[in-house]
C-alpha cells in the first residue's frame, strides 16, 4: 500500500518567488533556510511524490461554480499559468503527474463517502508554483494537485479541511503501490490579498496559530481557529490555512517551526513548518 511518510506546511506568498529580495536579509535567510530544511526532510523520509493540497485563486473555477475541493489527475502538468508569469518571476515548468493515484483518490473517496471534484489541465497559480519552485526545483518528484475553496461562500471550517484529510489519508493507504508521499499544505498565514487590509499583517494571530501547532493538539486547534478568527486577522487570504489543517490530519504531536516573520515586503504573515510525527496507521 502507498505510504504518506511526510507532511509539512508552507506559505505560498508570490512573493517567495516575484520579489524575494525585496524582503530583509533575515527575512531572506529565515526563508531559505525552511526551504533547505524542508528539501532535506523530504529526502530522508525517501520521498516519492508530492501531494499540495492549497487553495485555487477563482483560476480554475468561476464564482458561480467552485467546487469545495479538486483533483488534478493528469500525468503530466504544466505551470505557471500564464496570468501568473510576470507575477511570479518563474520560468515555465513542467512536473510529472501520478494520474494512477490521483483518479484513485477520486473514485475511492466517493466510496467513504466524500465527492471530489477533478481536472484535466489543471492551471497552476502561486499555491502550487511556489512549492514546487523551492521545494522540487528539480521536477524529480511528481505531483499531484489539490485546490480547495476557502474564496466562496459557504466556507468550510477547519474541522471539515481536518475530516477531509482523515478521509483521504485512508484513501491513499488503499492504493495498491509502494509510493511513498508527502503532503505539503500552503497558504496564510495572516493577509488580505486586495482588501482594505492588503499590507496589514495580524502577527499576534499568527504566533498564537503556531504555538497551537507546537502544542499538538489537534481538537483545541480545530475548537478554537474559527473561520470568524480567521477572517478578523485578514479576510479572503487567512483561511488559507485550511491547507494546513488538511495536512494536520496526517500527523500527531508537536509540529515543528521552521521560521516565521511578519512580511511585509511579501504580503503575508509568512512561516514553515513540518511535522516531524505522522498518524500512526490504524
Amino acid at each position: 500500500m502507498a505510504k504518506v511518510a511526510a507532511a509539512m506546511a508552507m506559505t505560498h506568498s508570490p512573493g517567495l518567488t516575484g520579489w524575494f529580495d525585496a524582503a530583509p536579509q533575515e527575512e531572506q535567510v529565515m526563508a531559505l533556510s525552511a526551504f533547505e530544511t524542508m528539501r532535506d526532510h523530504l529526502d530522508e523520509r525517501d520521498i516519492d511524490l508530492l501531494l499540495i493540497i492549497g487553495n485555487d485563486h477563482l483560476l480554475n473555477w468561476p464564482l458561480s461554480n467552485t467546487p469545495e475541493y479538486t483533483v488534478g489527475v493528469d500525468d503530466v502538468h504544466n505551470g505557471p499559468a500564464d496570468w501568473y508569469d510576470e507575477w511570479l518571476a518563474l520560468e515555465k515548468f513542467q512536473v510529472q503527474g501520478h494520474g494512477a493515484l490521483a483518479r484513485f483518490i477520486v473514485n475511492q473517496a466517493a466510496r467513504h463517502g466524500l465527492a471530489l471534484s477533478h481536472k484535466r489541465d489543471m492551471q497552476f497559480d502561486d499555491s502550487v508554483s511556489v512549492p514546487v519552485a523551492h521545494l522540487n526545483p528539480d521536477m524529480v518528484r511528481p505531483i499531484i494537485p489539490i485546490t480547495l475553496n476557502c474564496t466562496v461562500p459557504p466556507i468550510p471550517e477547519m474541522r471539515r479541511a481536518y475530516e477531509v484529510g482523515l478521509i483521504l489519508r485512508q484513501v491513499i493507504e488503499e492504493f495498491d503501490g509502494d509510493e511513498r508521499v508527502a503532503v505539503i499544505g500552503t497558504g496564510g498565514l495572516s493577509h488580505e490579498p486586495g482588501g482594505p487590509r492588503y499590507f496589514f499583517i495580524d502577527e499576534e494571530f499568527d504566533l498564537w496559530f503556531l504555538d497551537l501547532l507546537c502544542d499538538g493538539d489537534h481538537e483545541k486547534l480545530l475548537a478554537e481557529c474559527t473561520l470568524e478568527r480567521m477572517e478578523e486577522a485578514g479576510s479572503g487570504g487567512t483561511a488559507e490555512l485550511l491547507a494546513w489543517a488538511f495536512a494536520l490530519a496526517f500527523t500527531q504531536g508537536p509540529a515543528q517551526v521552521l521560521g516565521y516573520a511578519p512580511s511585509h515586503s511579501w504580503r503575508s504573515g509568512t512561516g514553515f513548518v513540518i511535522w516531524p510525527e505522522m498518524r500512526e496507521t490504524t
